[in-house]
């Protein structure tokens, strides 16, 4: 009887710890003191980055697609009030960020859409129709 020591579950965890190290190593540490969090899904018609993006306005998030690229640029301002005080802590990061993806050329980069609801950059890039799966019906010869 044969015991399988490691589980998908190992190598989900494994997943998130080696993307979380990749960002950490790929991104500048001065200039850039936060980068928002992003999910990618992909299905059969689409691919859907989702980025949060509390506190940023609609007018500082700057969308491009340039040479297979999704770039994504804006800036979270920090508003100073003056006649606010006794702050205890402030952690959240603030300032200017930039996440840039590639993408595969399947995508039809000419109808990339973009949402902005309750904080979530929604981007949809549909996939070029010749990419799409496509069911063949198979002849049968007499």
């Amino acid at each position: 009887m044969s015991t399988n020591l490691i589980s998908p579950d190992h190598f989900t965890g494994l997943k998130f710890f080696e993307d979380a190290m990749t960002r950490l190593m790929s991104e500048p540490r001065s200039g850039r003191p936060w980068s928002p969090a992003v999910d990618i899904l992909e299905d059969d018609h689409s691919l859907t980055l989702k980025a949060d993006l509390p506190d940023v306005k609609p007018e500082d998030i700057d969308v491009r697609v340039e040479n297979n690229t999704l770039t994504i640029k804006g800036s979270r301002k920090f508003e100073k009030d003056e006649n606010v005080k006794g702050w205890h802590r402030i952690e959240r990061s603030y300032g200017d960020f930039v996440r840039s993806f590639s993408l595969p050329n399947t995508l039809d980069t000419e109808k990339v859409a973009a949402d902005y609801k309750n904080g979530v950059l929604t981007i949809t890039l549909p996939r070029k129709e010749s990419a799409k799966p496509k069911s063949v019906k198979v002849a049968v010869q007499n």
